[in-house]
């Protein structure tokens, strides 16, 4: 079996160690992986590609010229638009952080709001905007993009990843924030190992299942009382959280997941 890694080449550089992760537990089962960047073409003969990248035009486009991709088209589409990813939710009764697309500053009734692009990631292009002066300026930056607003809900910075590799949940990291309302572990929070409770699984479960993700995170805002909000759903997910508070190879649980569902792959 063949198959491909796809990153663009910024991304590449930034995550060889888990490129290099992939490409020893890979070889390990029998499968030959190799790396595709940026504008390279892959063998018309492989299986497979691991589409690593945010962007579901492109993702798409190796659909159609017959690739089996790992995680499909419609699945990066959908984490990759936060008020789609709020719509689904919605539509599986999954508590998630009220969300709708604003057009206008007139349209915020009051502060503080979130305003966020629809498709960011990492923590960037999202700000807590206590005043018009404030939004004034998201708006200035962000005009020539789909904007969203939420409220702004307390959670102490605090939110849970759960990675998840098709059907079955691997692990999941509790985040907290330093100096931020954002919890992103890139951004200098700290994580924690977090175990979840059979309703959290329920929630995390039925949204992987719903848009049939072979290899997701999903963030869902941890409240004060016990509670808790879907606030994203990543693809493609970063794992070093994960591998900092757990002690297994997020590679090799997926290129597993890989090789069992090899039936599925066959050569063009």
């Amino acid at each position: 079996m063949k198959g491909y890694v796809y990153y663009s080449e910024k991304e590449s550089v930034r995550n060889q160690l888990f490129i290099d992760d992939l490409m020893k537990e890979s070889q390990s089962i029998g499968i030959e992986l190799n790396l595709l960047v940026g504008d390279e073409q892959p063998d018309p003969k492989a299986n497979f590609i691991l589409f690593r990248d945010r962007n579901p035009a492109l993702a798409a486009t190796f659909e159609l010229k017959g690739f089996h991709l790992f995680n499909r088209a419609q699945v990066n589409k959908i984490a990759n638009d936060k008020l789609q990813t709020f719509q689904l939710a919605t539509l599986l009764g999954v508590p998630a952080v009220p969300t709708k697309k604003i057009l206008h500053m007139d349209e915020i009734a009051a502060y503080p709001v979130v305003l966020k692009t629809v498709d960011g990631h990492g923590g960037d292009e999202v700000f807590l905007c206590s005043s018009e002066d404030q939004a004034k300026t998201f708006f200035r930056q962000f005009a020539n993009h789909t904007l969203i607003v939420q409220p702004y809900i307390e959670s102490g910075a605090r939110d849970v990843r759960v990675f998840i590799i098709g059907d079955e949940i691997v692990g999941a990291v509790k985040r907290t924030g330093s100096g931020s309302f954002k919890s992103n572990y890139t951004l200098g929070g700290s994580v924690e190992k977090y175990i979840l409770s059979s309703w959290q699984e329920q929630d995390a479960q039925t949204i992987a299942r719903a848009i049939k993700s072979d290899y997701i995170g999903i963030d869902f805002l941890l409240l004060p009382d016990g509670r808790w909000l879907l606030n994203e759903i990543e693809d493609p997910v970063g794992a070093r959280s994960f591998y900092v508070t757990h002690n297994k190879s997020i590679a090799e649980i997926f290129m597993k997941h890989i090789k069992k569902n090899s039936q599925q792959l066959l050569p063009h």
